[in-house]
């Protein structure tokens, strides 16, 4: 056998290179072939097209052509659809939520939003917003509603490693309900019904809930309004007529599209984007849902794409030290089958227009406020025991700069209810915050806490507590007892002590804006199930116009 010479051996170390590197090039060739959705988004696309039937077909005379066969499903009426509880709590859920943007347009800030973005635009067939004159189009009506809805952070809470506020799904359900059924009435076309809504509020919520329970999109430092783009996408899609691949594109468009970072709400630069960011969402849901109409082509590997998806690119580090989480950890997972669950679970925000990790801690200090009103100066320390989500979030010292900033304050929502009994929207203002100096000094006694169990029970599927405990120790030694609250008002366990002050919260709310005989009307309205279900959509959405 003869040796290489050196040159031979270059030759040779060459030659191998250009093999290996041509084969790579031919298996990478071969290897781009265009996937199949992600099994995540088509088991969310089969769920929206399967569970309910397809309004377009279900509202049609039988003398009327439909124009939408939703993947082959249109016209099947054997869906299991969703449980007269889910329904039934839809329904409470369109109160409580519409009456949350009544409310807050008694703030210039949240208005200042509102309206066309060309001043006197006229739209055909527009989306009204509630409790204003204003009729847009679905994709401005959609960030209109849903900046109202949210602007209090007084509506829904869903809470599990991820949280999140379900019904701001409503601004872009409702918008793009009531111009579909305006438009289908001027062509002569049976319209949409509020069942159409409540069963699309069902399966927004289902969609986000779900995929929050296993997927912390917080620690990755995304927000969750991300999970309202995605979950409105969907259903605005259905509504829209979108057939499988239509919503499956959408889908994974929702997913590709930039996601908001959380850096609004924590400090030091909370802020006022936390109250119309889910109104950016819900309406971006709905201007992807109508690209995906015009037959704009999906992303199939949008969420596994190596390299490239949301997996690699958004999901597999922590956002705290950049680690790269476990492997078992980096993939978006759908913890559960999708049905009802989350509609028949959500909580209500009944008593304060709190950030709901401290909706007990508020009701704890009301409590104690008869035994320390005429004590404040002879308290030495509070001591707030809770839960780890809740000190992650909103325990803050020092300054509050805004009332963005307040509002999202375990120790902000514990002092005002010690001191003044009570705690609502005007609490947070500039000008209230300033008029009180005691309630900071109240912040600068507070010792904050975890207990392990409340953080246990906190992520368990059976109990989803959301506890605190408050105790007061005065300067002379003495204290008040440990009050402890694990389940708010508007937890399900306590869904039927909830619902006379919800309704109460409600008409409150509308009447701020309408007057009684108007507030009458809406409240009996929203109270027969059977006639609002079956109410045309441009009519319901009538009521509300001033």
């Amino acid at each position: 056998m003869n040796t290489p010479s050196s040159d031979q051996k270059g030759e040779s170390c060459l030659s191998a290179t250009q093999v290996s590197t041509n084969q790579a090039s031919t298996n990478q060739a071969s290897a781009n072939q265009r996937p199949d959705y992600d099994p995540e988004l088509q088991q969310i696309a089969d769920y929206v097209l399967g569970y309910c039937d397809d309004p377009l077909v279900a509202n049609a005379d039988s003398n009327v052509d439909v124009d939408s066969n939703v993947g082959g499903l249109a016209g099947k009426r054997e869906r299991s659809g969703p449980s007269a509880e889910a329904m039934n709590t839809a329904r409470l859920c369109l109160m409580d939520t519409l009456g949350c943007g009544i409310l807050a347009l008694r703030f210039p800030e949240c208005t200042k939003h509102l309206g066309p973005l060309v001043a006197e635009t006229l739209v055909p067939h527009g989306a009204r917003v509630p409790g204003t004159a204003f009729s847009l189009d679905p994709v401005k009506a959609a960030w209109d509603i849903g900046c109202t809805i949210r602007w209090l952070d007084y509506n829904d809470t869903w809470l599990a490693a991820e949280w999140g506020h379900p019904s701001d799904n409503l601004g872009g359900i409702l918008a793009v309900a009531d111009h579909l059924s305006r438009q289908r009435v001027a062509q002569g076309k049976p319209p949409l019904v509020m069942r159409d809504v409540l069963e699309s509020m069902v399966m927004a919520h289902e969609i986000q809930g779900v995929l929050a329970l296993d997927n912390s999109f917080n620690r990755v430092g995304l927000d969750h309004v991300m999970l309202v783009k995605v979950a409105t996408t969907a259903v605005t899609a259905r509504l829209m007529g979108a057939n499988r691949e239509q919503l499956l594109s959408a889908l994974s468009h929702a997913f590709v599209d930039g996601q908001s970072l959380r850096t609004y709400r924590h400090a030091p630069n909370a802020g006022s984007r936390k109250s119309w960011a889910a109104g950016d969402a819900t309406s971006r849901g709905v201007r992807l849902a109508d690209i995906a109409l015009r037959g704009e082509m999906g992303v199939p590997g949008a969420l596994s794409a190596p390299q490239w998806g949301f997996n690699d690119v958004s999901f597999s580090h922590g956002n705290r030290d950049l680690a790269l989480k476990p492997e078992g950890e980096r993939r978006l997972t759908l913890a559960r089958p999708l049905g009802s669950h989350v509609m028949e679970n959500v909580l209500f925000k009944v008593s304060f227009p709190a950030e709901f990790h401290a909706q007990t801690a508020a009701e704890a200090a009301i409590q104690l406020h008869p035994e320390v009103r005429g004590r404040l100066e002879e308290i030495e320390r509070i001591e707030i025991t809770t839960h780890e989500s809740a000190i992650r979030i909103i325990s803050k010292q020092g300054a509050l700069a805004n009332a963005a900033d307040r509002d999202h304050c375990l120790q902000y929502m514990v002092a005002v209810p010690l001191i003044f009994g009570e705690l609502n929207a005007d609490h947070y203002e500039d000008g209230f915050h300033a008029a009180h100096p005691e309630i900071d000094r109240l912040r600068d006694r507070m010792i904050v806490k975890e207990e392990a169990r409340f953080t246990r029970e906190y992520l368990e599927a059976d109990k989803r507590s959301i506890a605190n405990a408050l105790r007061v120790v005065f300067c002379d030694g003495s204290a008040t007892e440990q009050v402890t609250v694990e389940y708010p008002l508007g937890h399900r366990r306590r869904r039927e002590e909830s619902l006379v002050p919800l309704k109460d919260k409600c008409r409150a709310n509308l009447a701020t804006c309408f007057p009684p005989s108007r507030c009458d009307t809406l409240m009996a309205l929203l109270a027969d199930r059977e006639r609002l279900e079956a109410l045309p959509v441009h009519e319901f959405m009538a009521h509300w116009v001033p």
